[in-house]
């Protein structure tokens, strides 16, 4: 039996030998590697912070003392020790553990998470309200340096900082800044001595001494501190935290779990809000996620004997068309620049960045930047396209309005990971864009049924010079059509009717239209003959093409993946009222709640969006020959 079968709980962990943690580390990272091979997920960051997961919860009492995982990407070993080891072999299936930090899974974990730069400022809210409620337990928060570039984590540091609470701790996992030269005997040194509780009472005596110096102390303390910033910035070249308020150990060796070990218990006696500095190595242990630790950063099913995926379709994901058809435009137009939010891989944009550097930005994990950014593109003559997953793009929403559509700039908003997502669950389906999107005065919105209809859909965005249009695709791979000579713009607002039929109209926008198109050929089989329309864009609507189909009263059914609320099923809606159409409506898309994650086509199929699902929806509706509106049928 191996260390690991005897670790349940955080307590377990305290009766092992710094040795048997350190062989303990070793197993955990082969229990991740063998799990996440057959279920995909976060590898590289969660083997990086094997060491620092187990000093924390041997030092440390959670679930009292309350320990936050910025993004969640570093949590598996966290989950595993938290007494989850045994669920965590369902990773990320339906009825699995999720893949982030759930409250909901456990109260090790103290707060749920699944966007970046959220964890300093929920510590903060939960360390002021430990002070108001007079308890005294630790908060830490473990934060990856990508986190970092989110303003939403300076503004809690800002904050944490002014205030200077007690037993308030930051864990820096940096993985890839280039101080790691300066974990050594020496950075060993200066932060077991600073963290001494005699170097604090000395620091602050002698500082009190200089303070007493007769006519020259002012002069004496202003050059006892340019000494001591001088000696800390020639190891330490995060000063600006001290500056914030911070007391600043490190850099530590994130792997040397003796040093870490030691270096939480001093710090628990250091007043006031520390940031401890851990420099680690993302895909720490496991070989082909050292080499190349963003491949497995977010990954599918692999070999762990060969680090390649297995499975899945040749078919390129729509990102990759995406990508492709960027490079083509690019080239031909020098006015194009590509931004996205540390997402070059993930959105495509790869093969753009190689082959046009000085055009591509990746502003890290700052979405809102990243808006205002394009705006200030814009507003200068210049083209950008600003690719961001659907859920992340949800955090500029005020800029959007703000600093693009309000002053009618050509900003071209790629929507990757729009609809259900899959494994990774409810932070991350593009659940909203349509309804959020939507409301925006002056915002075209559109949405390709195909990889042929992608490219066509780039070419309008390129063209459209008059305010913000935005293009919204799914996850996964394209439908596989064959490629047409057909490079010409789709013209804004318009639709396109693929199917005619006398019974009822589908009107489907996007990924939903190859399922409108099964589902009409499984209704074709019991009788029911349905019209089915690819409206394309979901603002403005192609008025004329769905008032033909509607005529004579025929019922509608509006399908998309996107929440029912605010989406296209309540464009038609709005629509039928303006212009008195008297068809009944049903409105058939993500239903109001958060979905759990699975696989995509199971969670479809779940919430009554596959093909058979839709089919036999539309067939209730008409065999119960209702002819008043109808919504919200999922």
């Amino acid at each position: 039996m191996g260390l690991l079968d005897r670790v349940q709980t955080p307590a377990d962990l305290k009766k092992l030998s710094l040795r048997e943690l350190e062989i303990l580390g070793g197993e955990l990272r082969q229990f991740i590697i063998d799990v996440v091979s057959q279920r995909g997920g976060h590898l590289a960051s969660s083997l990086g912070s094997v060491e620092i997961t187990l000093a924390l919860h041997y030092v440390f009492d959670s679930p009292r003392d309350k320990i936050l995982w910025d993004v969640g990407h570093q949590s598996y070993a966290h989950k595993i020790v938290t007494g989850r080891g045994e669920a965590f072999k369902g990773l990320r299936t339906r009825d699995g553990i999720s893949g982030f930090p759930n409250p909901a899974e456990s109260p090790h974990d103290a707060f749920g998470v699944g966007h970046a730069s959220t964890a300093i400022s929920a510590s903060l809210g939960l360390a002021v309200a430990r002070d108001l409620l007079g308890e005294d337990h630790f908060i830490i928060s473990v934060v990856g340096d990508g986190a970092l570039s989110g303003g939403l984590s300076f503004e809690g540091i800002n904050q944490a900082g002014q205030l200077k609470k007690n037993r308030f701790i930051i864990v820096l996992n940096d993985n890839e800044m280039s101080i790691s030269k300066n974990v050594g005997a020496l950075s060993r040194y200066l932060t077991k001595i600073t963290t001494k509780k005699v170097y604090l009472q000395f620091e602050a005596d002698v500082w009190e001494l200089l303070g007493k110096v007769p006519r020259y102390g002012l002069k004496a303390r202003k050059l006892a501190k340019r000494m001591k910033e001088s000696i800390k910035n020639l190891v330490v070249p995060n000063i600006v935290f001290e500056e914030l308020g911070f007391r600043y150990i490190g850099p530590l060796d994130g792997h040397d779990i003796d040093q870490l070990i030691a270096s939480f218990l001093e710090i628990k006696d250091v007043p006031g809000p520390v940031l401890v500095h851990v420099i680690t190595k993302k895909g720490k242990g496991y070989t082909f996620a050292e080499e190349n630790a963003e491949k497995f950063h977010g990954i599918g099913k692999f070999s762990t004997a060969t680090g390649n995926v297995g499975g899945g379709t040749t078919r390129p994901s729509y990102s990759d068309v995406f990508g492709t058809s960027m490079v083509d435009l690019a080239g031909e137009d020098q006015a194009i620049v590509a931004v996205t939010a540390a997402m070059k891989e993930g959105t495509g944009l790869a093969a753009f960045a190689r082959a046009f550097p000085e055009r591509f930005f990746d502003v890290g994990i700052a979405e809102q930047h990243a808006v205002t950014f394009a705006a200030g593109l814009a507003r200068a003559g210049l083209k950008p396209f600003v690719a961001i997953y659907s859920t992340f793009l949800q955090r500029g929403f005020d800029q959007i309005i703000h600093d693009v559509a309000l002053q009618r700039l050509p900003v071209r908003f790629i929507l990757d990971r729009a609809g259900i997502v899959g494994e990774d669950g409810p932070t991350h389906h593009g659940a909203f864009d349509l309804s959020y999107m939507r409301l925006v005065p002056g915002m075209v919105i559109m949405a390709p049924r195909d990889e042929e209809e992608l490219r066509r859909m780039l070419l309008t965005a390129l063209q459209h010079t008059d305010g913000p249009i935005a293009l919204r695709f799914p996850r996964g791979a394209v439908p596989g059509v064959e490629s047409h000579a057909d490079r010409t713009a789709v013209p804004i607002g318009k639709g396109e009717l693929l199917r005619r039929g006398s019974d009822a109209s589908i009107i489907a926008v996007g990924s939903m239209v190859r399922v409108a198109e099964a589902a009409a050929e499984i209704l074709a089989r019991s009788g029911i003959d349905v019209s089915v329309v690819d409206a394309k864009f979901i603002k403005p609507l192609d008025v004329d093409l769905i008032m033909s189909v509607a005529a004579g009263g025929a019922r509608v059914f509006a399908l998309e993946e996107n929440a029912i609320s605010g989406g296209f099923g309540d464009a038609l809606f709005e629509m039928f009222s303006r212009y008195g159409i008297a068809s009944a409506i049903s409105a058939l898309g993500i239903p109001d709640r958060f979905v759990p994650h699975g696989t995509r086509a199971g969670l479809l199929e779940e919430i009554g969006l596959s093909a058979e699902g839709v089919a036999e929806t539309v067939k209730k509706a008409i065999d119960s020959g209702s002819d008043r509106a109808k919504k919200g049928i999922s």
